[in-house]
């Protein structure tokens, strides 16, 4: 990404034995905002804010940012509320750019709140990561149906979220979350009951065991979510065989080299039953970045 053509950019280093931000830059549509100290003091992490004035993606909006974390250093990207995107004016599409170099025994944790995308709106997102094998990344990416208070339940036209990862230069994680009205089937018919759809990656070795108490929540929940009910014999009545439509589903994978990262797939009823899952399986962050996320 050329510098001349970014709507914001921060680095972090090294200073002083701290990691602390270097040069940071952002303009309109953009706004980054910095607390001096999030959590503890001796809590070695930068938090940085996100946000867009007017409080949300307006149509035509383009915004490109760029991260670079020095060697050693932990930082956090979030935001302080649904990054909203706004109706469609004609066909135009919102579209948003991140792009970040994690530096050796790095951390960058991206961890916003969920996407909500208006009636008619138009909106693509691509975030490329570039890591080194000691690199730890997070990634939350997560989409809400859309304003459930006047009735809207994804009415939006378009949603397209790219996360890329690479490793060394080579690829090691590519994925993409396409939702589009259909002529045959609208989003919503496809998407039944769910209201919400996330993705968490947790990439890196500081993080593994993050990442094996992770899947072993995961395994469990779905175990005891597709259980077949059963009678007080242990046995199944035929009318039991039907099973009842689950309000949480998730799905764990590893992947990469000897399976250094991990991707969790999930679909909810409700926002608030992600945000529980997340401060949840995140909680084990809190020493790493000061306070535990969604908290």
């Amino acid at each position: 990404m050329r510098e001349e053509m970014e709507t914001g950019f921060v680095a972090v280093e090294k200073i002083g034995g701290r990691s602390t931000v270097t040069r940071c830059f952002s303009k309109y549509p953009l706004k980054f905002i910095i607390p001096r100290k999030v959590g503890s003091s001796i809590t070695d992490a930068v938090w940085i804010y996100s946000l867009t004035y007017g409080g949300g993606i307006v149509s035509g909006d383009s915004i490109s940012c760029g991260f670079t974390i020095g060697d050693g250093c932990t930082t956090v990207l979030t935001t302080q509320a649904s990054t909203k995107v706004y109706k469609s004016v004609g066909s135009k599409c919102s579209e948003q750019v991140l792009e970040a170099r994690i530096g050796s025994n790095a951390l960058l944790a991206v961890i916003p709140d969920p996407v909500t995308c208006f009636s008619t709106a138009r909106y693509s997102q691509k975030q490329v990561f570039r890591v080194f094998s000691d690199s730890c990344l997070v990634i939350v990416d997560w989409i809400t149906s859309g304003r459930h208070a006047t009735g809207e339940k994804w009415d939006f036209e378009l949603y397209k979220s790219s996360n890329h990862i690479f490793l060394d230069d080579q690829p090691l994680f590519l994925d993409t979350v396409l939702l589009e009205q259909g002529s045959v089937s609208s989003i919503a018919e496809r998407m039944k009951d769910y209201q919400v759809i996330a993705m968490l990656v947790l990439l890196g070795p500081t993080l593994k065991h993050i990442q094996n108490q992770v899947q072993e929540d995961v395994k469990r929940m779905m175990s005891e979510q597709l259980r077949f009910p059963s009678t007080a014999t242990g046995r199944h009545r035929s009318s039991d065989h039907r099973l009842l439509k689950p309000t949480f589903i998730a799905s764990c994978s590893p992947f990469g080299p000897k399976g250094i990262g991990i991707v969790v797939r999930i679909a909810a009823m409700t926002t608030e039953s992600v945000y529980s899952f997340l401060r949840h399986q995140l909680a084990g962050m809190e020493p790493l970045l000061g306070v535990p996320p969604y908290c």
